[in-house]
């Protein structure tokens, strides 16, 4: 893993961007950028998952666990709950397509497109097993907190995703 200075956290790379002759301008995958406010941001690859759920800015993605079963991916992330294994990734910086490479958020404030499912400012939030791409508030001691709300009804939120 790579940090480094000045990444354009909303453009979208290709496989091909990543072996061919820009390669060498290419993040690699798991890298981390920290912008100038203290964002940090991670590159992964997206993938739409079984119910084929399309990338879309600002929403919340999971680690890629097929059927809900880690198989330990960690630098592949979708947006379809049916395949996480309930554990948030990040928020996403671009709209990607499946087999596609971009960012996302992991730390520091972020608004998201999709209201939350549940909580009020304050709470402790986990990736929604019900509804794609966002989060609910923390139930239980074992769900693996990834966000706090700041303002719920604005849909803004603290992240703090593993990276």
């Amino acid at each position: 893993m790579t940090s480094f200075v000045g990444a354009n956290i909303t453009k979208t790379y290709t496989a091909a961007d990543l072996t061919g002759a820009e390669s060498g301008k290419a993040p690699r995958l798991g890298d981390t950028y920290e912008s100038y406010d203290g964002k940090v941001y991670r590159f992964v690859k997206y993938n739409s998952g079984a119910g084929a759920i399309a990338a879309v800015a600002n929403n919340v993605v999971g680690f890629y666990a097929p059927g809900g079963v880690s198989a330990g991916q960690s630098n592949e992330v979708t947006s379809d709950v049916s395949d996480t294994a309930a554990n948030g990734a990040g928020v996403l910086a671009a709209a990607p397509g499946t087999g596609e490479y971009g960012w996302i958020q992991v730390k520091g404030v972020a608004t998201l497109n999709t209201a939350l499912v549940s909580g009020a400012d304050g709470n402790a939030l986990i990736l929604s097993a019900t509804t794609d791409g966002t989060l609910k508030v923390a139930a239980a001691v074992t769900d693996t907190v990834c966000a706090y709300a700041i303002d719920a009804s604005a849909k803004i939120v603290m992240c703090a995703f593993p990276y």
